[in-house]
């Protein structure tokens, strides 16, 4: 542990779940802060999610989808969910071959990234998959997607310029370009 962490812990003092569901839930923290103030933290508890920059040879893969909580459609890279007890590498070649119709010869691991650190512990693994093979899996039955072919030179243009409005996508082609040294 860092001396930073040492320095700004907060110490739980109680916690009380407010809400159970299927994808996540929420819980009320009452802390005592480093100077002895007290204060509450509202904490959406999530088992974590993959995402991935799918290659095609000079193409990526991104899919199109209604994001019912921002109101609009996203275009993002191939992501998911962990199932209990799920390896992290498992989940994101499930995703592939779900949300893309592709599986994955060859996945490397890029980042893990908080999503959103002010009131959730979800943790996204990010992937770079290439050597993709086409092969059809039945969709979630609750996803209405589109795939999306970009030129990745194309893709990692508009990450830079701030086009896309998922942090995961971003985030996610980015870090490829970088590592492919684009």
């Amino acid at each position: 542990m860092s001396d930073a962490s040492d320095r700004l812990r907060e110490t739980t003092l109680s916690s009380e779940a407010i809400y159970k569901g299927r994808v996540i839930d929420l819980r009320v923290d009452e802390v005592e802060l480093p100077d002895g103030r007290r204060s509450t933290r509202e904490i959406v508890t999530h088992r974590g999610a993959v995402a991935a920059v799918a290659l095609d040879g000079a193409e990526v893969l991104l899919v199109r989808q209604w994001r019912h909580a921002t109101g609009e459609a996203l275009l993002e890279i191939p992501a998911g969910t962990l199932e209990e007890g799920e390896a992290p590498e498992d989940t994101v070649r499930r995703e592939l071959v779900e949300e893309i119709g592709h599986r994955a010869g060859r996945i490397e691991h890029l980042a893990d990234l908080y999503v959103a650190p002010g009131y959730s512990s979800e943790v996204i693994r990010i992937y770079l998959a290439t050597e993709l093979r086409p092969e059809r899996a039945e969709a979630d039955a609750d996803e209405n997607i589109e795939v999306v072919r970009l030129a990745l030179d194309d893709a990692v243009q508009r990450s830079r310029a701030g086009e896309f409005r998922d942090g995961k996508t971003t985030a996610g082609l980015l870090l490829a370009a970088a590592r492919l040294g684009i």
